[in-house]
């Protein structure tokens, strides 16, 4: 899973970066505009492995892992511009879902660019912002396709047409201020646009960034009714000062300042959730792990992540829930209990479930 930190400049994007990945990156006024993300790798919080790693000794436990890009780059202002630089678009327009910042804290050593703060007036810039990138897109796309409507025949004139009807509604959708995600697109609708990477298609957790003084107190949050979206506000500075603490210490710092689980854990729950994503677990004497799969994935599918021959060659697959095999305190006691099951290709993996793929290719 790649996530995208995006925001308008001094929103505290690289001080949720670096609450997230416990990491340093420099934070500064914006005033370069250089392009160059920060990148770093985070593994998924899951107590459930070091638990099963207690049960099996493992030479080595391997969480599922996030990785997040912070890219400057933004201006709230592209609407006269043509949309998003190449630079930019290749940096963000492979991830999964984006992170929106948008500022809610007032600090005179960190100005404003717009001269004060105003939630809702940041949020919706960056939105226009992605969406005139990707109208830019689609006129160009437009341009070739009414021109291969009428020069092309039989079957790709017909491909030519469907996927001109295509960019026509999405055209509409975005000269109407209306994000792309929030469009019911059909799976072969999703599939013909997918190379053109839309930015308003992804999935988008916006994250409130406020002040110390507004943790207990974060205020209404905006009301953002779009698909596939999620709000929730977090203080960046104080979080990215808790991820460089010792385990102890950022407890105790917790505790004070009334925060129930540190940011990097809230994130990535509310990340799994927005995308609909679950982990399924493989143990044994060598390795403990995670994978992550998308909910409603099947039995094959699911262990095609573990190895595509799985998937090729797929038999069966013994499955037991996480909850009972620490019942029953061991593999071979949940076998006697009944509650190790042997699943068929149809079978739809759950989150926790503890799965040994059988095959033969």
């Amino acid at each position: 899973m790649k996530i995208a930190i995006i925001g308008l400049p001094n929103c505290g994007k690289t001080s949720v970066f670096n609450a997230l990945t416990g990491g340093s990156a420099e934070t500064a006024a914006f005033s370069s505009g250089k392009l160059e993300p920060n990148l770093a790798t985070v593994k998924v919080p899951d107590s459930r492995l070091g638990i099963l790693a207690e049960m099996y000794d493992p030479k080595k436990i391997t969480p599922a892992e996030v990785q997040y890009v912070d890219v400057g780059g933004f201006s709230g202002s592209q609407k006269n511009s043509g949309g998003l630089s190449p630079e930019l678009l290749g940096f963000i327009g492979t991830a999964d879902a984006f992170l929106h910042v948008v500022r809610s804290f007032a600090d005179e050593t960190v100005p404003h660019p717009d001269g004060n703060v105003d939630v809702n007036r940041d949020l919706s810039a960056l939105d226009l912002e992605l969406m005139f990138s990707d109208l830019s897109i689609i006129e160009k796309r437009l341009e070739r396709l009414n021109k291969d409507v009428t020069r092309l025949i039989g079957k790709e004139r017909d491909a030519a047409k469907k996927e001109k009807g295509i960019m026509d509604r999405l055209q509409a959708a975005l000269e109407e201020e209306k994000p792309l995600r929030d469009l019911d697109l059909s799976a072969d609708e999703l599939k013909i646009i997918k190379g053109y990477q839309l930015l308003t298609l992804k999935p988008v957790l916006v994250v409130i960034n406020s002040g110390e003084d507004q943790i207990a107190d974060p205020g209404i949050l905006p009301v953002y009714e779009h698909r596939e979206s999620l709000v929730l506000s977090l203080s960046a500075g104080v979080e990215a000062e808790l991820a460089q603490m010792e385990e102890d210490e950022a407890k105790e710092f917790l505790e004070d300042l009334g925060i129930e689980q540190p940011a990097r854990d809230k994130v990535i729950s509310a990340s799994y959730s927005l995308l609909g994503l679950i982990s399924f677990l493989t143990v044994g004497k060598d390795e403990v792990r995670a994978w992550t799969i998308k909910a409603g994935t099947a039995a094959p599918q699911a262990g095609g992540t573990v190895h595509s021959d799985i998937e090729r060659g797929f038999i069966r697959a013994e499955v037991v829930t996480y909850d009972d095999l620490i019942s029953a305190g061991s593999m071979p006691e949940a076998k006697k209990h009944g509650t190790v099951r042997l699943e068929g290709k149809d079978y739809v993996v759950k989150d926790g479930d503890i799965c040994n793929f059988l095959f033969n290719v």
